[in-house]
C-alpha cells in the first residue's frame, strides 16, 4: 500500500502559474529560454524544467533498512515564491493510522490522505531550517516507523537557489543574504505546441503498409532494431494523419522489461516517401494525435522516463519529458520530475 502526503498554497500557485501563461506578451520578440537543470547528491536529486521551477527529492538511504519513503519540495521561479512540500511512504498494510513527520525540533501531526499528503503552509519555514540541520527525519504511524535520509539535502536545496537566482536573497533556501528579492530569475513561460487532431481512418489504410514499407532503407532500419526483421508487414501499423499523411510505426527492439519502435510520416498515395521521425518513439493514440513513450529503469517498476509528442498538422514536437531521479522502492515510481513542460 502506498499513501502519499501533500505543503503549500497549491491554488495560488496554479493561479499564479495561470495568470503568467495569460499575461505573456503577443508581440513576436523571442521569448526567453532557460534550459533544464538536473543534479543529484547522495539521497536527494533536483530536476528544473524549462520555466525554471524546481522539484528536489529525498528518500530513504540504500544502506538503511527503511520502507520506501520520500519528500518532494516544489518551488516556481520568481521572488518571494513558497516552497511546497509533499510526503509520500510506502507500506504492505492496507490501513494507517494518521502520519506525524518528526525533523529536529518540528513535529508535523496528523498527515492524512491517500496517495499524498501535504505539509501546512504555516509549517514549511520553519520544517526547511530543520531539514537542512539534520541528518535524518523520521515518519510514524502508529508502531510504523520510515526513516528519510537528508544526506545531500543542503547540496541539491543551493543547487535549487543557484537555477533560480536566489543565492544571497532573502528567500534563498540555503544562502540567504539582504540582495534584493527583485534580482531572482523570473519564471519562463513554458511554449505552446499547437495540437491537432488525426483524421478519421480510411478503409484500406492498414493495406497501405506493405507498399510504405518497400520504399524504406532496409539497411538503415536493420542497424537501428534487434530481434526479428522489424520490416514485416504482419506487425506493422498504419495509421492517418491528415487527409494525405499517414502515420508508419513497427517495433523496433524488445528488451527484458521495455519496447521501442519506429515511426515514419508517409504520403498515402505513390510516391508514398516515408520520412522517419527523428527520437520519437513510443505508442501513438489515433484520438489524441500524441505519442507516448514509458520506459522502466528495472525490473520492479519504482522508477520511470517519459516522454510525449504532440502532432502539430506537420510533425511530432516534444510536449513533456520527465523522469523519477532514483530508483528507490516504490512501485510504479515515486515522482515523475519534468524536465520539459509545454502549453
Amino acid at each position: 500500500m502506498r499513501i502519499r502526503f501533500a505543503a503549500g498554497p497549491a491554488g495560488a500557485m496554479l493561479a499564479c502559474a495561470l495568470a503568467l501563461a495569460a499575461c505573456q506578451p503577443s508581440v513576436h520578440a523571442a521569448e526567453p529560454k532557460s534550459d533544464p537543470v538536473g543534479f543529484q547528491h547522495k539521497d536527494w536529486a533536483l530536476q528544473c524544467d524549462n520555466t525554471r521551477t524546481c522539484r528536489a527529492v529525498g528518500y530513504q538511504s540504500e544502506d538503511g533498512d527503511s520502507e520506501p519513503v520520500s519528500i518532494l519540495l516544489t518551488r516556481p521561479a520568481g521572488p518571494n515564491t513558497p516552497v511546497q512540500v509533499d510526503l509520500q511512504v510506502y507500506t504492505e498494510k492496507t490501513e494507517l493510522q494518521a502520519l506525524e513527520l518528526r525533523v529536529g525540533k518540528v513535529s508535523v501531526r496528523d498527515l492524512e490522505g491517500h496517495d499524498i499528503a501535504r505539509v501546512p503552509a504555516r509549517q514549511v519555514p520553519h520544517l526547511l531550517q530543520e531539514l537542512l540541520k539534520n541528518d535524518q527525519a523520521t515518519v510514524l504511524a502508529g508502531k510504523e516507523r520510515w526513516t528519510l535520509s537528508l544526506a545531500g539535502a543542503s547540496a541539491v536545496l543551493l543547487k535549487m537557489d543557484e537555477a533560480q537566482g536566489r543565492v544571497g536573497t532573502p528567500g534563498a533556501l540555503v544562502r540567504r543574504g539582504s540582495k534584493a528579492e527583485s534580482s531572482v530569475l523570473q519564471p519562463v513561460a513554458a511554449p505552446s505546441v499547437k495540437a491537432v487532431l488525426p483524421a478519421a481512418p480510411r478503409k484500406g489504410d492498414g493495406a497501405l503498409a506493405k507498399p510504405l514499407i518497400a520504399e524504406i532503407d532496409r539497411a538503415n532500419v536493420a542497424d537501428q532494431c534487434t530481434g526479428q526483421d522489424p520490416l514485416n508487414p504482419s506487425t506493422a501499423e498504419v495509421r492517418r494523419l491528415t487527409d494525405r499523411k499517414l502515420l508508419l510505426s513497427l517495433p523496433c527492439g524488445m528488451g527484458a522489461y521495455n519496447s521501442s519502435s519506429l515511426l515514419w510520416i508517409a504520403n498515402d498515395r505513390p510516391p508514398h516517401k516515408p520520412e522517419p521521425l527523428q527520437d520519437v518513439d513510443g505508442e501513438f493514440d489515433a484520438d489524441t494525435g500524441a505519442v507516448h513513450s514509458a520506459m522502466k529503469g528495472r525490473g520492479i517498476g519504482d522508477c520511470w522516463s517519459t516522454r510525449d509528442w504532440q502532432f502539430d498538422g506537420r510533425g511530432f514536437v516534444l510536449t513533456r519529458e520527465a523522469g523519477d531521479s532514483m530508483c528507490r522502492g516504490f512501485p510504479g515510481g515515486a515522482w515523475q520530475l519534468p524536465s520539459y513542460v509545454t502549453r
